[in-house]
């Protein structure tokens, strides 16, 4: 089994384009490259879900046992596994490292490839690599790929000193070239789904990293003995023989959703029914909505336009179809976002308007404890608090002060630095992004909350609210 973490010494090293690229190359040899991605992120692995044809998975040491980070490697493996890191090797929100990339280097037995951002370094380069090796070790650093390269002589200059001060081998080194970056924003780079030319990009990126980085030493490098654990069945109740059909919006807008919630809602009995929210002026035939994070401000003028559709969402929630929103679906159902100096009117469900702001207001992991009010059914017991995430620059305003809300933040930001969750009929939007993964099983709670309102649904000549 081939197997590798992508890491650096620091964010934004190039690691992203590095491991798409890499994907996509070893891709073209015939490989089947499963990419996996650390921590919470849904920008990432889009690009690399498309440069390896087949869908990112993310581990988090932070909202994942480790028991269920390693079960779901050996689920999802393949003939290569690339895991990217994120920000440097060793950082991480714990002191001791337990939640760092290097944490997860040990706990999967990855053979660690070292991206560093070279530009103005040459001999003291040499220093940053042993001390990296030296700081931790249990951590096997393979080699070294450089990028951002000033030429020829640079990077002879570099070969050098980390052949004769260090003995690692550099794997690649990638000269400096505009056309192999991708635009960033506030939470990292552009989303594939928004980059219309993003096959062409990732193809560029592929025969750039063919040509510069030694994929043959790669492979010799990540080569390993199986994964020493077993596979552990996803702890998903059986589903109902009868499907529930959710709307999910999948477009520009919208495209943030993790690959194990998808499959929860399946498992649960959904069957998942994309919408555009920018072009069909109608919903398709479904019983509930999940309307997830992304870019709506980026949309916004579109998402204005498609009033057809703005409406026809807003009067299914106030009839009482099951609606789940996140984030970016927490925006578009308010009344209005203003972005800049303009003011855009969105769906209108939500009594509250969208402000953007330059700054983050909420940005990192939420710890969420569960209000009775919470509308899904629940598991016996009490209720465990959740683990999250949230990186939102725009703040909901202007609610009701009678407001409901599904959690309490213990940790985070939400709604208004104390709450989450806002209720409204049948919908749940939040800050919030919420992962099917430890205690939290959201997914096949919102169905069985589907499967309920659509039962009383079929028994009332009327909708109604639960």
């Amino acid at each position: 089994m081939n197997r590798l973490l992508v890491s650096a010494a620091h964010k934004s090293s190039g690691k992203t384009v590095v491991s798409i690229g890499l994907c996509a190359a070893l891709r073209r040899r015939g490989f089947s490259v499963q990419p996996f991605k650390k921590g919470p992120d849904y920008i990432d692995p889009m690009w690399l879900s498309q440069a390896c044809g087949r869908a990112c998975r993310n581990l988090d040491l932070y909202l994942m046992e480790r028991e269920e980070i390693a079960s779901a490697f050996v689920r999802h493996a393949s003939d290569i596994n690339l895991v990217e890191g994120n920000k440097g090797l060793y950082d991480g929100l714990a002191l001791d490292g337990s939640n760092s990339n290097a944490a997860l280097a040990k706990l999967l037995d990855l053979p660690v490839i070292l991206v560093i951002d070279a530009r103005g370094m040459t001999r003291g380069i040499a220093p940053l690599i042993l001390g990296y090796r030296a700081f931790d070790t249990e951590i096997t650093i393979a080699g070294v790929i450089l990028n951002n390269l000033g030429g020829a002589r640079h990077e002879a200059k570099l070969r050098a000193v980390i052949e004769h001060y260090t003995g690692l081998p550099v794997v690649g080194a990638i000269q400096h070239d505009e056309r192999l970056t991708i635009v960033e924003r506030h939470l990292g780079l552009m989303p594939s789904n928004e980059d219309g030319a993003a096959s062409r990009r990732i193809a560029e990126i592929a025969t750039a990293i063919e040509g510069q980085v030694d994929l043959d030493r790669l492979l010799a490098l990540s080569d390993r003995p199986p994964f020493a654990a077993s596979p552990k069945p996803e702890a998903f109740p059986s589903p109902h023989r009868e499907k529930i059909r959710i709307g999910i919006a999948r477009d520009r807008a919208f495209g943030f959703y993790y690959e194990d919630d998808l499959d929860a809602l399946a498992a649960a009995g959904a069957e998942i029914v994309p919408f555009d929210t920018l072009h069909d002026p109608r919903l398709p035939d479904v019983d509930a909505l999940y309307i997830g994070g992304g870019f709506p401000e980026i949309c916004a003028a579109e998402l204005e336009a498609n009033a057809s559709l703005r409406a026809e969402i807003k009067n299914a929630i106030a009839s009482g179809m099951p609606t789940y929103a996140e984030c970016g679906g927490l925006m578009y159902l308010s009344r209005k976002i203003i972005y800049g100096s303009r003011s855009y009117s969105m769906v209108g469900a939500i009594p509250g308007d969208v402000v953007m702001h330059d700054k983050p207001v909420g940005r990192g992991y939420v710890h969420l404890a569960e209000n009775q009010q919470h509308p899904w059914p629940r598991p016996h017991g009490p209720a465990p608090i959740i683990k999250a995430h949230e990186f939102h620059y725009s703040s909901l305003e202007n609610l009701p002060p009678d407001s409901k809300f599904a959690y309490r933040v213990a940790r985070g930001h939400g709604i208004d630095g104390k709450n989450d969750g806002l209720i409204l009929h049948n919908l749940i939007a939040s800050y919030t992004h919420l992962r099917t993964i430890g205690s939290c099983y959201w997914a096949s709670r919102f169905v069985a909350f589907a499967r309920r309102a659509k039962k009383a649904k079929e028994v009332l000549p009327e909708q109604v609210a639960l």
